[in-house]
């Protein structure tokens, strides 16, 4: 097994390029980190095209992944992992993986999420947590949004990019596109004029756009969805936090 002691190292510096967007778009690759992420990743069939592991992690594999990915498999020391790691203290476990397709396959089948220029990456990824656990088929974001693969992103899906579909794109011509198709479009807005969602029976296929944190939804957007809703808000609050209330419709609708 390889052992890379120094941050210096032609690889670690490639690696470390990933830290950022445009490494990732040049490398068409992205570094997952921390021991649940990279389990995920391979009970997935995600491809791991090189593990790299510090000493305290080999004596502390619970899951063997180690074992599992031999062949990829790189040793670093400690001084390598807290250079390549987004948090405090760094696990020990980082692995390299391809960018998926940019352009998938778009059934319009079941529920999606549509994110217009949600900029904060912790909203991004427990919005798309909280669409895996509310079984939604896929999220789809504006080109403007947050990166899906910034390593505070990564953290808050906790791993459910592995279990959707997941997409950056013109949401205008996707949400004209999931019309063609008989899906119907929600949007939302803080507004009472729009309609209180528990008034909505939801159909089987639909998509729901979440706006901006601080000026909502694109009023394009709005016009282009079939209906708008709001969440009625019982207290003194002015609005909710954007993660929350797509929370709320997810599993409502």
């Amino acid at each position: 097994m390889e052992y890379i002691t120094s941050v210096k190292n032609e690889k670690i510096k490639e690696i470390k390029k990933l830290a950022n967007a445009k490494g990732r778009r040049q490398q068409q690759r992205y570094l997952i980190e921390g021991e649940h992420l990279v389990h995920e990743a391979l009970i997935n069939d995600i491809v791991i095209e090189e593990l790299l592991v510090t000493e305290n992690f080999l004596n502390h594999d619970e899951h063997h992944l180690v074992k599992q990915l031999y062949d990829q498999c790189v040793q670093i020391g400690d001084s390598v992992a807290k250079h390549l790691s987004a948090t405090v203290t760094p696990q020990g476990i980082f692995a390299v993986v391809a960018l998926p397709p940019t352009d998938p396959n778009i059934d319009y089948q079941g529920k999606w999420l549509l994110l217009d220029r949600i900029q904060d990456p912790g909203n991004v990824g427990t919005m798309i947590r909280t669409a895996d656990a509310a079984g939604y088929q896929g999220v789809i974001l504006s080109k403007d949004s947050a990166d899906l693969f910034a390593p505070k992103v990564q953290r808050s899906m906790q791993g459910s990019q592995f279990h959707l579909q997941l997409l950056t794109a013109d949401l205008q011509k996707i949400i004209t596109s999931f019309k063609q198709n008989r899906v119907t479009v929600y949007g939302t807005l803080v507004n009472e004029q729009a309609r209180d969602y528990h008034q909505v029976q939801a159909p089987k296929n639909l998509a729901l756009i979440m706006g901006n944190e601080a000026q909502g939804m694109n009023n394009n957007l709005a016009q282009l969805a079939d209906e708008n809703l709001y969440i009625p808000l019982i207290g003194q609050a002015e609005s909710l936090n954007v993660a929350i209330a797509a929370g709320i419709l997810m599993f409502n609708l």
